[in-house]
């Protein structure tokens, strides 16, 4: 059998930037054992995988490791991919999803993501979080899974270099860190090496956290961040309610055809 494959840079405006997600249009879902090979044979950070329903389209997300609840920068991917190659029409693209419903608008170049915000509470930090990072952060906050640590300064947040060996045998799914910025209004990193990503390059579900906690700290609901990875990833994000607006760019890499 063969099938499409696409490759998008999202979350950037230039090749190489941001993050790369693969992106499988599907007529019918194959074997999720099939979906999470193609998705370890792809080796990056996400693969999404997408089928046309009645009212819109499921979509659904793979790392190298698991199926993921949540991606913000493949749900860019698969509305670049369905916008500029796979011929939709419509003002507005609506994803089935296990994270319920979700909604992608294009204005221009621009991809503007409708995700949910997510409630972050206070916690301790424990040693093994501490030991893993090797920076106290001066807050922490869970959400679902994850963990949020809050610094000072940019500068302790570029130096931050993880134990990965440590880090996955954390309780926490995985370790989201912040601070201000002298770029944008604030600056982040994203290590998760329990799904088989040490750091994610630009993380549009991250939004969903520090988008609530941001805009309550600064007290403005439009905010602007740079995730500071290797590949850098550019972002904006609107609290509205109980949802969060995520915009970004996104650039073609590579269009194929895979082999089943």
């Amino acid at each position: 059998m063969k099938l499409k494959i696409y490759q998008v840079d999202a979350f950037t405006d230039r090749l190489f930037g941001g993050n790369p997600a693969a992106v499988v249009p599907l007529n019918e879902w194959l074997p999720d054992s099939m979906l999470q090979n193609i998705a370890l044979e792809n080796n990056v950070a996400e693969t999404a995988f997408f089928v046309k329903t009645p009212g819109g389209f499921h979509l659904r997300w793979f790392t190298p490791e698991n199926e993921v609840d949540l991606c913000g920068h493949a749900t860019v991917a698969s509305a670049f991919i369905l916008y500029h190659h796979e011929n939709f029409r419509g003002e507005e693209i609506s994803f089935e999803s296990k994270s319920g419903k979700l909604t992608v608008r294009k204005s221009g170049d621009l991809f503007t993501l409708n995700f949910p915000a997510y409630k972050i509470t206070p916690v301790e930090a424990t040693n093994d979080v501490l030991n893993a990072m090797g920076k106290v952060p001066a807050e922490v906050f869970k959400m679902n899974n994850d963990l949020l640590l809050v610094y000072h300064d940019e500068h302790t947040l570029q130096m931050i270099r993880p134990d990965f060996g440590k880090l996955k045998q954390c309780a926490a799914r995985a370790v989201l860190v912040t601070a201000p910025s002298t770029e944008a209004d604030f600056a982040y990193r994203f290590f998760a090496p329990k799904m088989g990503i040490d750091e994610d390059p630009a993380t549009g579900s991250a939004q969903c956290s520090l988008i609530p906690y941001w805009s309550s700290r600064l007290n403005r609901n439009a905010l602007n961040s740079i995730q500071l990875s290797r590949r850098r990833g550019k972002l904006k994000g609107e609290l509205k309610g109980d949802r969060v607006e995520i915009s970004g760019n996104a650039v073609l890499y590579l269009e194929g055809e895979i082999e089943v």
